[in-house]
C-alpha cells in the first residue's frame, strides 16, 4: 500500500507541476499534453493496481513491474528522439536565419556605402 501511496503522489505531483509550467507558458502545449497523459496514467495504476496485474497477465509478463518498467523505457527512448527531431528542426532554422540575417547586413552595408559616396560626390 505504501508503494502505491507513493507512486500516486508522485504523479500527482508531477501532473500538478506540468500544470503550473503550461499556464505560466514555460512549457509549450504539444510537450505538456504528453506529460499531463503519462502522469495520470501513472495516477490511474497507482489508484487500481490490479488492472495492471491484469494487463501483464494477459500479455503474458511474468511480474507486472517488469511491463511497467518496459513501458517506461519505451516512453523515454520516444520522448528522447522528439526532443531530437525538435532539436533538429530549430538548428535548421536558426541555420537559415542567420543566413537571412548575414544577407540583410551585407545589402545594409551596400546601401550605406552608396549612400556615402553619393554624399561624398555631392561635396
Amino acid at each position: 500500500m505504501t508503494a502505491n501511496f507513493l507512486a500516486g503522489f508522485a504523479a500527482l505531483i508531477t501532473f500538478i507541476f506540468v500544470f503550473f509550467l503550461l499556464r505560466r507558458g514555460i512549457l509549450r502545449e504539444k510537450y505538456a499534453v504528453l506529460w499531463l497523459f503519462f502522469s495520470g496514467a501513472a495516477l490511474f495504476f497507482a489508484i487500481f493496481p490490479d488492472v495492471l496485474n491484469k494487463i501483464s497477465f494477459a500479455i503474458g509478463v511474468a511480474t507486472p513491474v517488469n511491463l511497467l518498467f518496459f513501458v517506461t523505457m519505451v516512453l523515454l527512448i520516444l520522448v528522447s528522439v522528439q526532443l531530437s527531431f525538435e532539436l533538429s528542426r530549430h538548428e535548421g532554422r536558426i541555420r537559415r536565419l542567420a543566413e537571412e540575417v548575414a544577407l540583410l547586413q551585407q545589402q545594409i552595408d551596400a546601401l550605406d556605402k552608396a549612400a556615402k559616396d553619393e554624399n561624398d560626390d555631392n561635396r
